[in-house]
């Protein structure tokens, strides 16, 4: 039986709705992050509570014997064949998007209320939302990202991988290796970039290429190298304009690197997080910043492997917030900028600063300015990678980031 490393903060999103028949359960995100293990986790844990293998229909549309279905009646034609009862079934649907025009049978499943329905899909037609919104709005979305740094220790153990002893180390060795769980059963460092490589080169030959129109592959490669140089960054469509008209000698319009922006977000290579302004509670247009669903997406396009610490431990902690459930948005104070608005559920806010370190007098009072100048008291956290001298300082949380992740914690 094949091992599988269960990434339970994805079943907790999930888990309420194994037997809701109302509701389709679609899985997104970024390519080899490990959507088709998600089915296997949750086909393993109905086995667990009791279900029969005659209710559990499982077709991964991208395997040799399903790679012929292309029609929406050859599909149907498929589930049906295991269908030998009228009791109630759980039809699992992997990589749906080569099915074209797969939703009107979805619906058709879940409207006869004896089907609990869950799909996942790689390309960036799915993953944006265009061909979800044919499902008639009852669906719900689960968005997967690679391994945050606590399921990259934890899985490597599960698989027998060995693990540092100096958990400090092996943070360096995640940074640059990134978290894309495929990668794990190599050694070198070498190899584990080419694979890297190869899904970014899987998801423009497959998801992007082929589903988006591109007039200018040259163009699009230049503005998607500036976005992933520039993650953890606050930009803009202007300054990307300004990069490229002047210093580039690029003759390209806005709307055209705002679409190819857009198709990177939705290949679900890069998360938008907005600027919020704390005082007038008004989100800021415009400018935002871009985070990574992997780090090793800069490490496998840049030959310049050195470590910018200040975005790296905010793309980590922001990658691993986000896998926790957790809303992000970067917080403006007039001139003052405070790296982090964190919201979970409706009423639980958090302040978070991240930095190295903060042993000089002039970084420690450049990263706690900004929670002076919040008037609302909720809780403030401010995260390095340095050991901790003093773990709380006039009401503000100091933590250690590599050990806050490693042992799989949640702000309070």
């Amino acid at each position: 039986m094949e091992k599988i490393y269960k990434r339970e903060d994805y079943l907790l999103k999930i888990r309420g709705f194994y037997d809701d028949s109302n509701m389709i359960k679609v899985i997104t995100g970024i390519r080899r992050c490990g959507k088709s293990f998600l089915l296997k986790m949750i086909i393993e844990e109905l086995k667990e509570k009791g279900v029969s293998d005659k209710d559990i229909i499982n077709i991964e549309l991208d395997k040799k014997e399903y790679k012929k279905i292309k029609t929406p009646d050859e599909l149907e034609q498929v589930i049906e064949k295991y269908i030998k009862d009228k009791d109630f079934k759980y039809l699992f649907l992997d990589e749906i998007e080569n099915v074209k025009g797969f939703e009107t049978v979805i619906n058709a499943y879940r409207e006869e209320g004896n089907f609990s329905i869950f799909i996942t899909g790689s390309n960036s037609y799915l993953l944006s939302g265009e061909l979800i919104s044919k499902l008639t709005g009852r669906y719900i979305e689960i968005e997967m990202l690679p391994l945050n740094f606590y399921e990259y220790v934890d899985m490597k153990k599960y698989i027998g991988k060995k693990v540092n002893d100096n958990i400090y180390q092996e943070f360096e060795e995640y940074i640059r290796n990134g978290g894309f769980p495929g990668s794990l059963i190599y050694d070198s460092n070498e190899d584990r970039i080419t694979y890297t490589k190869n899904v970014i080169q899987q998801i423009f030959e497959k998801d992007i290429k082929k589903h988006r129109k591109i007039k200018n592959v040259n163009f699009f490669e230049t503005i998607q190298k500036f976005v992933i140089n520039n993650f953890g960054t606050i930009i803009s469509v202007g300054n990307i304009y300004e990069y490229l008209t002047k210093k580039e000698k690029i003759n390209i319009d806005r709307r055209t690197i705002e679409n190819y922006i857009k198709i990177l977000e939705n290949a679900k290579i890069i998360y938008k997080c907005d600027l919020f302004d704390i005082k007038s509670k008004n989100v800021l247009k415009g400018e935002r910043k871009y985070y990574l669903a992997d780090l090793s997406i800069y490490f496998a396009l840049n030959t310049d492997n050195r470590i910018n610490y200040g975005p790296v431990l905010e793309n980590i902690l922001y990658i691993y917030l986000k896998s926790k459930n957790y809303d992000l948005s970067v917080g403006k104070i007039g001139n003052l900028e405070c790296d982090f608005i964190v919201r979970k559920d409706v009423d639980k806010y958090f302040y978070v600063q991240v930095s190295k370190n903060i042993e000089d007098e002039q970084t420690e009072k450049r990263e706690y300015k900004p929670f002076y100048a919040i008037k609302e008291l909720y809780p403030r956290y401010l995260f390095v990678s340095d050991l901790i001298i003093q773990k709380n300082v006039n009401g503000i949380n100091n933590v250690n980031i590599i050990d806050f992740i490693n042992n799989n914690e949640e702000l309070k």
